[in-house]
């Protein structure tokens, strides 16, 4: 499975992503800059904020009550695609998924 991430300047990095694994863990396995996962997906840092393109909104799903807590406390501007990679699984209905990376 594949994974998009678009950086700020408009260059991007394509992973492999195993099934299970979160956005988080394969963007800093694979060093994607901007990515952080601060604290290693417990949802306590909103270093790992991503904006989800259109078309895979609706396939990433909506963010947990708590998720949408952590939103609010992201150093770059929270839009309606923003989530938390870490809470963005690996699964077939996301596969080929692409998000950008804010700039901060």
């Amino acid at each position: 499975m594949k994974a998009t991430w678009i950086l700020p300047d408009g260059r991007e990095i394509a992973l492999e992503v195993k099934p299970g694994l979160s956005l988080m863990e394969a963007a800093v396995a694979g060093n994607v800059p901007g990515i952080i996962g601060e604290c290693g997906g417990t949802m306590s840092c909103a270093t790992c904020h991503v904006y989800v393109e259109e078309g895979w909104q609706d396939a990433a799903g909506t963010p947990s009550d708590f998720e949408e807590a952590m939103l609010d406390a992201t150093d770059a501007p929270r839009l309606g695609c923003s989530r938390l990679s870490c809470q963005l699984e690996m699964a077939p209905q996301i596969d080929g998924i692409v998000v950008r990376v804010p700039a901060v």
